[in-house]
């Protein structure tokens, strides 16, 4: 009986694989051909020194709505901004891009002047009517525009935190853009101008010490207006930019495939990484990206060499790393590698502050805190995790190792349940248990299991949780139109300081800005008000202390972990470093062949 049902495991993991290869090339036919055994030969025509990857299902390719990880990596292959990370300094430091050079900074913080490359073209694209669809220069006015795009209100960018109270007259011209129709782009700011085609002027109205890693952002990412008016609507679908790739090919919620731009310049821009000789960036031709939400569709896709880079799943942590942290000696004969780095990111489980039940009760609040089990939580996600103790993750000035205010204890749990006005889990208003409900952006596997598990732990308190899935477009949209009472979430670091993830509980960047807690705290906003305009040092760094004292105390988040992040990648893929900050960095990511226009398998 066990060997028949081995067998019948190995048929079902068979006719899986069959299936999402069905699903990547698209229509019921080709599914049900190749769910039976039927359809091409993949080998027949092998891949040339292709990328291949997966990613979530995208909010499209406008680096305005750039607000998710996958989305800002699918724009950071298309666009490009005046500056970008290093891809092998650690520190994290920053480097030109379209940028000929780091910018002039005034003495006192003010005013940065950026000279702008003059050998860097857009993509060709029928929007360049006057040149007849070929790209134009890049020019100082393309980064004017793009930020006046992130502050016009129609224009709907959740990414309007980044220059909120920060550029003189910025603020102002957003106020007029929900009143104009159309907005007018060509009236003149104080502090964004183009001083001729290559000088580009930003003022500040106070000391802004984050501005250089904001500008590394897809918010800050050049434009063309050409495109945007061209396209109108449709802009969000036909990415037009200056990098190293071209949108080739999208079958939306289903694959993308990126091709090297053969007019993208390199310039400056190779400084990251050694000279590779007979070869030039970006060294893939081509980067292909399935839609695949289940992690185990994903692995299995990897396992038959047709994902070059993969991600560990739990339920698979154990076939591939043994004890010591190292890949198992069967994954090692197959030449697969394995990469490691701590996050920069904090996962948390996050109360809408204006929901009349959880917003209002700081007991209640408190009382879930303390139900969540560590313990468990950190055992089912294999050891590779940290409790969080607040927002701040560790490698950033303001984390502090110290014990956690509202740690594991069932029983001070039940006792703040109480106090809230819900002894023993019953809601005085209805008789019955205290029901709340959570929503997720993802459907998969590991979602649903530790979703039940969090269910658990809330059940042993008395409060029955329940939970509403969504694919992950649906479930931004409700966190930023306020619509969740709770929602499960995580926030990986735009940039390495802490003010990134305090940011995230400044009233004035409530919904949809990044604030999606709804979060107002007159006293933590007072204190937010005086660090965003402090040099790094030690004061700064006490101040960042005392705001997550404040949120640890008022439990806007249920506070979950940190992870480390463990990447397995293909042996024909060299180069490849981990980073916080990956977006555009897949130009560095080298093929293992001596010549980039023949296969890398």
């Amino acid at each position: 009986m066990r060997a028949a049902a081995d067998v019948r495991r190995t048929n079902a993991m068979a006719a899986r694989e069959r299936l999402y290869r069905a699903r990547a090339l698209g229509g019921l036919a080709a599914a049900s051909l190749l769910l039976f055994g039927c359809g091409p030969d993949k080998r027949a025509a092998p891949g040339r020194n292709v990328l291949r990857r997966t990613s979530s299902r995208i909010r499209g390719m406008d680096p305005i709505k750039a607000t998710d990880v996958d989305t800002a990596m699918a724009v950071g292959r298309v666009y490009e901004g005046l500056l970008q990370y290093n891809y092998l300094a650690r520190p994290y430091r920053i480097e030109p891009c379209l940028a000929a050079a780091m910018p002039e900074i005034a003495p006192d913080g003010l005013s940065y002047t950026f000279r702008i490359r003059d050998d860097v073209h857009f993509q060709d694209n029928p929007c360049f009517t006057q040149h007849g669809g070929r790209g134009r220069a890049v020019n100082a006015a393309d980064f004017v525009y793009a930020i006046k795009r992130v502050a016009d209100v129609k224009a709907g960018s959740p990414g309007y935190w980044v220059f909120r109270d920060r550029i003189a007259g910025l603020d102002a011209f957003r106020a007029r853009s929900e009143a104009e129709a159309p907005t007018d782009y060509d009236q003149e700011l104080a502090g964004l101008r183009a001083l001729d085609r290559r000088t580009l002027r930003i003022t500040l109205k106070a000391p802004y010490p984050q501005l250089l890693w904001i500008l590394t952002m897809p918010y800050a990412f050049a434009v063309p207006r050409e495109a945007v008016e061209y396209y109108g609507l449709e802009f969000v679908n036909h990415p037009v930019g200056t990098g190293p790739y071209t949108l080739a090919a999208w079958r939306r919620n289903h694959r993308m495939e990126f091709a090297r731009n053969p007019e993208w310049a390199t310039g400056g821009r190779t400084e990251s990484v050694p000279a590779v000789p007979g070869a030039r960036l970006p060294f893939y031709e081509r980067i292909r990206v399935y839609v695949v939400d289940d992690p185990s569709t994903r692995w299995l896709m990897f396992l038959r060499g047709d994902l070059d880079l993969s991600a560990i799943s739990r339920d698979n942590w154990d076939a591939v790393v043994g004890l010591n942290r190292t890949l198992t000696p069967e994954m090692r004969a197959r030449g697969i590698q394995i990469v490691s780095h701590a996050e920069l990111a904090t996962f948390y489980t996050a109360f809408n502050m204006d929901d009349p039940v959880v917003g209002p009760n700081k007991k209640l609040r408190q009382a879930l805190t303390c139900a969540f089990d560590t313990g468990q939580w950190i055992e089912f996600y294999n050891r590779r995790i940290m409790r969080a103790i607040g927002p701040i993750p560790p490698g950033v000035a303001g984390y502090r190792d110290m014990p956690a205010p509202y740690p594991f204890d069932l029983e001070r749990a039940r006792a703040l349940l109480a106090e809230a006005g819900y002894p023993g889990g019953q809601d005085p208003g209805t008789g019955r248990r205290l029901k709340l409900t959570i929503e997720l952006g993802r459907r998969d596997s590991e979602t649903r299991e530790s979703t039940e598990l969090l269910i658990a732990f809330m059940d042993r308190l008395g409060v029955a949780l329940s939970a509403e899935y969504h694919n992950w477009p649906t479930f931004l949209k409700r966190c930023e139109r306020r619509q969740a009472q709770m929602f499960r979430i995580g926030w990986i670091a735009d940039y390495p300081d802490a003010q990134n993830f305090l940011q995230l509980f400044y009233g004035p960047n409530c919904s949809p800005g990044p604030n999606r807690a709804n979060y107002r705290n007159p006293a933590f906003d007072r204190l937010y008000d005086r660090v965003r305009v402090m040099q790094d040092g030690p004061a700064r760094t006490a101040l960042y202390e005392q705001m997550a004292d404040l949120l640890m105390e008022d439990c806007p988040w249920i506070f979950m972990f940190h992870r480390v992040a463990y990447t397995l990648h293909q042996r024909h893929v060299h180069d490849y470093v981990p980073s916080d900050f990956p977006y555009g960095m897949e130009k560095y990511y080298r093929c293992a062949t001596t010549s980039y226009d023949v296969s890398c398998r």
